[in-house]
């Protein structure tokens, strides 16, 4: 099956640009004073339940998806975004509806010492 944007086609669901003030990172300073993180979630969902039936339990409550990001990114302090990533996509994948997840998270504020536009990771997860 062909894929875009590391999913495979079909329908999904986008929060673009979640922004989020946490205290992740490997450096003492990071986690004393912590930085804009900002969360991109794309997630594979069959929509043409909910949409005939126009029911909102047959499809991923967007709103809720994002005060549940946020909440993940905001809770305990780890080193790596990768880790976050993960957090993100558990909580994207516990909605019944979702079959797949695409999470990048950006971290505009890294500590790297040459001029730079953004450092991210992006993983790709399916329901197990």
């Amino acid at each position: 099956m062909a894929e875009q944007h590391g999913l495979r086609r079909g329908d999904r669901i986008t929060l673009t640009g979640l922004r989020v003030r946490a205290h992740h990172g490997v450096f003492d300073f990071e986690r004393a004073e912590g930085q804009e993180f900002v969360i991109d979630v794309v997630v594979a969902v069959d929509l043409a339940a909910a949409s005939s039936g126009d029911d909102l339990a047959r499809t991923v409550h967007y709103g809720e998806l994002a005060e549940q990001v946020v909440a993940a990114v905001e809770r305990d302090p780890v080193d790596l975004i990768e880790t976050v990533a993960e957090r993100v996509a558990a909580v994207a994948l516990s909605f019944d509806a979702a079959d797949e997840v695409e999470v990048t998270v950006h971290k505009p504020q890294a500590p790297i010492t040459v001029p730079f536009a953004d450092v991210s990771v992006t993983i790709v997860r399916r329901r197990a």
